[in-house]
């Protein structure tokens, strides 16, 4: 029962970091070149990095998924030699845990020797509690791509819009501030909120977040223009 949260969980965490990456990068960039006036250089460099980058994104959640689901089979294999090898610490180490959390070890030694004599829940109890590590599925990899991939798109998307719909770069690039500003802080507020944050602490992470993407963008704009100004 408890899957649908954890897998709804990572799917979030990677929307909110493909979506943050998304709307942070490609602004900066078209920012950055909309100092130069020229539309199509504008979109032609902003959907440039927007594919490459929604791409690079999905591929990196792709890559973290299998490694995730590398590494958790490689401690089941250990797990599974060890229960066969060393039961006796392996069963110690339930103890352990168990007591760790205030019960005496009789009180816990029937609910023991109940798990050791079921091998495969014992193995599980061992991967689930004391290594926390939950048995990743390759459709998990694909769907966290997915995810995270156009969750950067959609990010990257949306200042951009103005580029699209408006010949005149400069006014265009005010309106997509404009969008930008809006975003950042909703994005940054709705963010701390969905994972558990006070109204405080979600009115700092707007507040954070509008700084982080405000200060790329400043950036990214005086490095364009100082090229685009220095004598060749």
């Amino acid at each position: 029962m408890s899957e649908p949260h954890t897998k709804n969980g990572r799917y979030l965490h990677d929307f909110v970091l493909g979506f943050a990456d998304g709307l942070t990068v490609p602004f900066a960039l078209t920012t950055g070149f909309a100092g130069l006036g020229s539309q199509r250089i504008v979109i032609i460099a902003g959907v440039a990095e927007l594919l490459s980058g929604a791409i690079s994104m999905g591929l990196g959640a792709y890559l973290a998924a299998l490694t995730d689901r590398q590494v958790y089979h490689n401690e089941l294999r250990r797990e599974q030699k060890e229960v066969e090898q060393v039961p006796v610490r392996e069963k110690e180490e339930i103890f352990d845990i168990l007591c760790s959390y205030g019960p005496e070890r009789d009180a816990v030694k029937p609910f023991v020797d109940a798990l050791c004599r079921d091998k495969d829940a014992w193995i599980k109890f061992m991967m689930d509690i004391e290594l926390k590590l939950e048995k990743p599925l390759r459709r998990h990899a694909v769907w966290s791509a997915l995810v995270m991939g156009v969750a950067y798109a959609l990010g990257g998307l949306l200042p951009m819009l103005p580029y699209f719909a408006m010949r005149d770069v400069h006014k265009a690039l005010f309106i997509s501030i404009g969008i930008a500003i809006f975003v950042l802080l909703v994005f940054g507020f709705l963010k701390s909120r969905l994972f558990g944050g006070t109204a405080t602490q979600a009115l700092m992470s707007a507040i954070s977040t509008l700084v982080i993407g405000a200060v790329a963008a400043a950036v990214s704009y005086g490095i364009v223009q100082g090229i685009n100004s220095a004598s060749w």
